[in-house]
């Protein structure tokens, strides 16, 4: 019979944490979207799924524009492949569109004025691209002044409208350009086939994983959630488990065992991670002990073992070493820690520093 620790081992082979394939491009490709809030952490969310973890691997596809950093899904930051943001945007903005519009009423009437400005001084722009900043200034300088979260939520809200998107970061900033200028051909789906794609996308990159989840991650109502599984046809199947209906795509079967799950072993995730964040409903697979205290995430990140979340961790960078410091929610054995120096040193070469890992004596 299934465990929620078979879960989490399947969830880390079908999220490429486990026997990690392919570039930057190919990950975003595989998992649709990866939330991507902090731009330096959220890179090795996609590094980490690689055959071989560079920095410079998803730089070049932000700046050439394969992978797209944008508001989608949650009103939040997220990678994308450049070729989905159309219909992934126009399936899943209709209730996050509700919030944009009550966040920026405030702006009344302008909202619309504010828009035309921006695509004007982006069309207008010498350069192939604007930071925030510059977008301020072109707006003062066209008698509509807008700055600092108002501005946000305006550029958020013409993402969600396919308006404008991310052009190639300049000097680790974040860049805007018209969506129509860097992505001129997207593909394109109906409502139906998008709902179709999208489920049998999220089930094959996150799966197993319930309705539920998939509402939460996508910003669904549940009728539209099983319009795309049913569209899905036998591309996806199903099992019970624990009360609930968890979809997976066809043909998939859960590794066990202990060690039933692909190398490595464990993982140094920040708590925004697909593995974490990616789930809602069935994300406590993670604990099949019920140890991590629930309703808050006291640290930044998180410390994966055979799936299992067994620590806390909050990562400090300097010039020479990156430390992590781990916060166990119970004793650690001699393996589970050797698998952790592990996960920190790959962490470390990625980022070209010395590895250290903090343990407190139990």
């Amino acid at each position: 019979m299934i465990t929620d620790r078979d879960l989490a081992r399947w969830r880390l082979q079908s999220q490429l944490l486990a026997a990690p394939t392919g570039d930057a491009e190919h990950v975003v490709q595989s998992l649709l979207a990866v939330q991507a809030e902090n731009p330096s952490q959220s890179a090795w969310a996609v590094a980490t799924r690689t055959a071989s973890a560079h920095q410079d691997d998803l730089a070049a596809a932000l700046a050439r524009g394969s992978v797209l950093r944008t508001h989608v899904l949650r009103s939040t930051w997220h990678y994308v492949p450049a070729d989905d943001v159309r219909w992934l945007q126009e399936v899943t903005s209709p209730r996050v569109l509700r919030v944009y519009e009550q966040q920026l009423r405030p702006l009344g009437d302008r909202v619309t004025a504010l828009a035309d400005t921006v695509e004007a001084a982006l069309a207008e722009a010498s350069g192939p691209a604007l930071t925030r900043q510059e977008l301020a200034a072109a707006l003062a300088e066209r008698g509509e002044p807008l700055t600092g979260q108002p501005l946000g939520l305006l550029m958020a809200w013409l993402e969600v409208h396919n308006r404008v998107t991310s052009g190639a970061p300049r000097d680790g900033e974040h860049t805007y350009v018209l969506f129509d200028e860097r992505v001129p051909a997207p593909r394109r789906l109906d409502r139906d086939e998008g709902l179709a794609e999208l489920a049998l996308r999220y089930f094959t990159s996150h799966g197993p994983a319930t309705e539920r989840d998939l509402m939460y991650w996508a910003t669904l109502i549940v009728t539209d959630v099983r319009r795309g599984i049913a569209a899905a046809g036998d591309r996806l199947e199903s099992f019970e488990h624990d009360g609930r209906t968890f979809w997976h795509a066809a043909g998939e079967a859960p590794a066990s065992g202990e060690r039933g799950a692909a190398a490595p072993s464990a993982h140094l995730l920040q708590v925004l991670d697909e593995m974490y964040r990616g789930y809602q409903d069935s994300r406590w697979v993670l604990d099949a002990d019920g140890l991590v205290p629930r309703g808050r995430e006291a640290a930044i990140g998180m410390a994966l073992v055979d799936g299992q979340l067994l620590a806390g961790m909050r990562r400090t960078v300097t010039p020479t070493a990156v430390t992590f410091m781990l916060h166990p929610h119970r004793t650690l054995s001699a393996r589970e820690r050797s698998a952790i120096q592990d996960a920190a040193a790959r962490y470390a070469a990625y980022l070209g520093l010395e590895p250290k890992v903090r343990i407190p004596v139990d």
